[in-house]
């Protein structure tokens, strides 16, 4: 079986959740397998290197889980981005569109410098919103995006447009069930 082999046999596929028609592809099943996990963290390894790459960004909460370890194998910075207030100290922070609403990611303000070049890390890009408001957040600041990166992609959700032009990489890509 092939890295991307163990790594899609291990995403849990749960129909109908969080409601009907909808297939949510759950990387708990993948973090909870040592060996699918550590090909995930290897995969992305091997494309962060083929980067210039300052810092490591992670996407809360489950981007976390991927860009940490990614962060420690490099040995290079870890970012977090969160939600309101859940970072101490000085933060900046971005308001973005959600399909009902509006969210916010906010980031330290010493986690980074202007000129960094990072790379963005979540679990999974959808529609890509989070994911560009935490590019330009980073890109306000004078820091610059060397990818945005992630286990799973869903084009049908748009977030290559999204995320364009920025380079994007996904380990694996779902159509629709």
């Amino acid at each position: 079986m092939t890295k991307l082999e163990l790594i899609d046999h291990a995403i849990l596929k749960r129909a109908d959740f969080p409601k009907p028609g909808i297939q949510y592809n759950d990387v708990a099943g993948l973090t909870a397998n040592a060996d699918a996990f550590a090909a995930t963290i290897d995969l992305m390894e091997a494309y962060a290197h083929t980067l210039h790459v300052d810092r490591i960004a992670g996407i809360d909460a489950r981007g976390f889980a991927f860009a940490s370890p990614l962060a420690i194998r490099m040995r290079l910075p870890f970012v977090m981005v969160r939600k309101p207030g859940k970072l101490a100290g000085t933060v900046f922070s971005k308001d973005y569109v959600l399909e009902y609403g509006v969210g916010t990611v906010c980031i330290q303000t010493e986690d980074f410098r202007s000129g960094d070049s990072i790379l963005v890390v979540d679990d999974l890009f959808a529609t890509g919103g989070t994911v560009r408001a935490a590019c330009e957040l980073f890109e306000e600041h004078g820091a610059r995006i060397a990818a945005c990166l992630a286990v799973i992609g869903l084009p049908y959700d748009g977030y290559e447009k999204t995320l364009a032009p920025r380079k994007i990489h996904t380990l694996l890509s779902y159509e629709r069930y």
